[in-house]
């Protein structure tokens, strides 16, 4: 599967977390809100039983209290807090704030208990009703006393402590998301750092990973340091054997040169051109060789790139000094290739020389470049290739100018090794000497 494992780890913990949180608020809001609806029923309770208590027949049968309940409220008109006593065949007695009101009959009947439920008969106030029936002494019938009271204090308590436990238990669940987020970038930091250790040894900032890891990331990182020993020792058997090919061809190629030279007749003019072409793959496949196996060490490998640069120009100036080829070089003296000496000398070496070989006699040679990087562009006054033939030139022996001799390998070797150390090569067209541009750009090593 795909994906961040960090974003796995903190969606399973939502996933857990906040059911639990809504399954614990819902229980905590029963609880609580219970709570609440007994402590009311226990204040009604107590009218109740102070009501049964003070209550007497009088002369004609009717039930009178020998005190008056002492809350004030149940003198005042739609106060909120409301008594009532009912028998079958009598007028109410009731508290007089009730005023022109009546409260309705038990729904279940019956309430030789208590009974206790909630009465919506008064438009606009909700009630909370506690009744019970009583026989009292000396009476033929049976009395039904009644407390209410209205539920608006109760539902604004029982909102506002829905409203707290709603943003307490949203808070609590942000904080443990928030808490499973930086457990989960803390606990994973060592699998970036084991990230940022092979992209170091691919840049060639180091050989290995670091070993100073938990116990529980120390395993693969031992495997991966092995592996990339492993890896070395059989690139390195790899490019000794390669090594060992390429001289044990030199020397039939040496002999062939040598019985070729100074004959005139085409089958030894064939034989020599083979020959170099041959001994031009061969160097091709020594440089990638090479460069491939410095690259672990590229790290301590360290090359100016002006003084190479003007040795190779001195180099291919003598060659083509017979066409009167000129070449120039400017730009930042103090950029260093992080890479090999060799390596660059096969690069720019090859770039200089077809700027040489296929332009009109003058090659600027310049260098610069941002943080990191070296550039180095070189440029030539010949005819320039058009845009849709600079793919071809990168193919291994392709040339679009067979009148001059090579053997078309020098962009393909050029690109090859640069690529190797995390470079490129890119063709254009050169504004100040109307040919072909080059710019080589490759790994610089700051300050």
């Amino acid at each position: 599967m795909s994906g961040s494992l960090r974003l796995r780890m903190i969606a399973l913990a939502a996933a857990w977390i906040i059911p639990l949180l809504v399954l614990g608020g819902l229980a905590l809001d029963r609880v609580l809100v219970g709570t609440l609806t007994r402590n009311f029923d226990s204040q009604l309770d107590f009218v109740l039983t102070a009501m049964v208590s003070t209550a007497d027949l009088d002369e004609v049968g009717e039930v009178r209290f020998l005190r008056p309940l002492g809350d004030q409220r149940f003198f005042e008109p739609y106060s909120g807090l409301y008594w009532q006593v009912s028998a079958s065949g009598q007028d109410f007695f009731r508290s007089r704030s009730l005023w022109d009101r009546v409260l309705g009959p038990a729904p279940q009947g019956e309430c030789l208990e208590p009974c206790r439920y909630a009465a919506t008969q008064f438009t606009g106030e909700p009630l909370r009703v506690v009744g019970r029936d009583v026989q009292l002494p000396g009476a033929t019938t049976r009395f039904y006393f009644q407390v209410a009271q209205s539920t608006r204090d109760l539902d604004a308590q029982v909102r506002l402590l829905r409203a707290i436990l709603l943003w307490s238990l949203g808070v609590l669940g942000l904080g443990l998301l928030a808490l499973a987020a930086l457990q989960s970038t803390y606990g994973l930091s060592p699998l970036a750092r084991v990230s940022r250790g092979i992209a170091d040894i691919r840049s060639g900032e180091a050989r290995r990973v670091d070993d100073n890891f938990p116990i529980e990331i120390a395993p693969l990182v031992g495997e991966i340091n092995e592996l990339l020993e492993h890896n070395e020792k059989q690139g390195e058997a790899a490019r000794r054997h390669a090594g060992n090919l390429a001289h044990a061809l030199k020397t039939p190629m040496s002999v062939l040169i040598g019985e070729s030279e100074g004959r005139d007749d085409p089958l030894a003019q064939t034989v020599m051109a083979q020959v170099q072409v041959m001994r031009r793959h061969v160097d091709h496949q020594l440089a990638r060789a090479r460069a491939t196996g410095q690259r672990g060490g590229a790290s301590t490998a360290r090359a100016d790139v002006w003084p190479t640069l003007e040795a190779i120009i001195r180099t291919v100036g003598r060659i083509h000094s017979d066409r009167g080829v000129t070449i120039d070089l400017a730009g930042d003296r103090r950029k260093v290739f992080r890479g090999e000496r060799q390596d660059l000398d096969e690069m720019v070496g090859n770039l200089i020389d077809n700027a040489a070989l296929h332009g009109g006699g003058r090659v600027f040679v310049s260098i610069g470049g941002g943080p990191g990087q070296v550039e180095i562009m070189i440029e030539d006054d010949g005819r320039g290739i058009a845009p849709v033939d600079r793919a071809r030139l990168f193919a291994r022996g392709e040339r679009l100018d067979t009148d001059k001799p090579g053997t078309g390998l020098g962009l393909a070797i050029a690109r090859d090794v640069a690529e190797i150390y995390g470079g490129w090569v890119v063709l254009d067209e050169s504004d100040d000497l109307g040919g072909l541009l080059v710019r080589l750009i490759l790994p610089a090593v700051d300050g």
